[in-house]
């Protein structure tokens, strides 16, 4: 399983693999060849079909070479591309889109019935995947999808017409999927939407997002709730309440900026201006100082000016964002702005891209400098950290969201470590004093998964090694959180 894009990305590969286990499959060891593989595929930045076709392209004398091996594509490119990825590339068997992923196992089985490639795409949403079985990446932190589609039209963003207009759950099923995450041992949610905070817009309750943090509050043993990603215009100070007055929901807080310039705001569709986007940023902050903010941001935008650019830095300065996502402007065919006058040269996208980078650098590094010989609780990661191995430290999340390296504790993934930072860099913290260790339902929820066989005998998922390019860094969507 092959994931591009943003965590609503991940989250239906999650519903994928869980699909696909039900219906006989287990994921392919490390190294081996697996009989399918799947790619659930981005459309937001400018290199997403190089890299799926690039990808596909290796796959090719692969599959050739394996009687019975099938490739299917879905997500957001697929629901673009449709019929498009079998003509560029007719060794693919299935393709499917974002409002129908639940086709998956059907999909595959009637391609290797008919021998004959399988292409499905709904122009709207079928099944909400939370409902779907689901193959959960970490025992103790689950993404639960609160709303699925955008009602906004900024101008750059191609995933409205990709996902559709905002369907959001009810509360109830909401919180009964976040319960029964807790009774098998997890310890953080992040309630994932397009517009998060936009939540209940279509049972007509502008109240419903923060009522739904507080809801969260309620659940006995969840420890952590986070949220991403929330629209500045639809962004009300009963959530900052909300945030601030309900213990378990983290002071952190994922706001897309994209510009600081109104002028190019406007131009972007963006339904908010720099002056309201400081005054959440002063109100957050006001409501809870320890508050960890951090944003996407666009450079180069159509017709952006240095004037322009400067507004930007100057909102970057004032709003001292714990760290940003950062994007060059890149065309996507079918947006407004594709078509917009004034392309900015790219080799002036890239001088101001810098610029911005290194400002946010010495922000996000003073920022962090400042947690220096404060006292943090980690949660335990796997993963998070590359030199763990090397370093002999664990890696994990503080409530904050920011990343700290610990010493090495007799702590498992999703224990909780108390610590003492002892140095900062720009993209993460060091903590060489181990105050304590807390042993979770969490950690004792990844130990049983580390010792339980796997499921299922006929079929393998997952990555071929055999000729398969080295990995690329992942991209954030530049219209919701990474």
């Amino acid at each position: 399983m092959r994931t591009y894009g943003c965590q609503m990305n991940v989250h239906d590969s999650e519903r994928l693999s869980g699909l696909l286990e039900d219906a006989g499959y287990i994921r392919a060891a490390e190294g081996d060849t697996p009989d399918v593989v799947v790619f659930n595929t981005c459309a937001v930045r400018e290199n997403a079909d190089n890299r799926l076709y690039g990808n596909l392209g290796h796959l090719r004398p692969i599959k050739m070479a394996r009687k019975g091996m099938q490739i299917a594509v879905g997500g957001c490119l697929a629901q673009k591309d449709q019929g498009e990825i079998v003509r560029r590339a007719p060794w693919v068997d299935v393709v499917f889109g974002t409002h129908n992923i639940g086709s998956l196992p059907v999909l595959l089985e009637r391609a290797r019935i008919a021998e004959e490639a399988q292409v499905e795409i709904k122009e709207s949403l079928e099944t909400f995947p939370s409902t779907l079985p689901s193959r959960r990446e970490s025992a103790y932190a689950a993404w639960v999808a609160i709303s699925v589609g955008c009602n906004n039209t900024c101008t750059f963003c191609i995933v409205p017409s990709l996902r559709g207009k905002e369907k959001d759950r009810r509360p109830g099923d909401i919180l009964s999927e976040v319960r029964t995450l807790v009774d098998q041992g997890v310890l953080e949610i992040t309630l994932l939407g397009q517009n998060v905070n936009t939540y209940g817009v279509e049972f007509g309750d502008r109240l419903a997002f923060g009522k739904l943090l507080r809801a969260c509050g309620d659940v006995e043993g969840l420890e952590r709730v986070r949220f991403t990603s929330p629209h500045p215009a639809a962004f009300t100070d009963d959530v900052i309440a909300a945030m601030a007055e309900t213990p378990n929901v983290m002071h952190q807080l994922h706001m897309p900026l994209q510009s600081g310039s109104d002028r190019v705001l406007k131009a972007m569709r963006r339904s908010y201006r720099s002056e309201r986007y400081l005054g959440i940023i002063e109100r957050v902050r006001a409501a809870m100082p320890d508050a960890a903010i951090s944003t996407d941001i666009i450079v180069g935008f159509p017709g952006e000016t240095e004037e322009d650019f400067q507004q930007t830095l100057d909102v970057v300065r004032q709003s001292r964002f714990a760290n940003a996502f950062t994007f060059q402007y890149s065309i996507r065919p079918g947006t407004p702005a594709a078509t917009m006058d004034d392309q900015v040269p790219k080799a002036v996208v890239q001088e101001r891209y810098e610029r911005l980078v290194a400002l946010q650098e010495e922000i996000s590094w003073e920022e962090n400098k400042k947690q220096v010989g404060r006292t943090l609780e980690v949660l335990v990661a796997e993963g998070e950290g590359r030199k763990d191995d090397a370093t002999r430290r664990l890696s994990g999340r503080a409530a904050d969201n920011r990343l700290v390296h610990v010493a090495a504790a007799d702590a498992r993934p999703g224990d909780m470590v108390t610590v003492e930072v002892t140095y900062a860099a720009p993209h993460h913290l060091v903590a060489d004093k181990v105050l304590s260790v807390r042993r979770t339902r969490a950690g004792d929820a990844w130990e049983a998964r580390q010792a339980a066989p796997q499921r299922g005998s006929a079929v393998s998922l997952g990555m071929p090694a055999i000729g398969r390019p080295a990995p690329l860094p992942a991209e954030p969507s530049a219209c919701s959180a990474v």
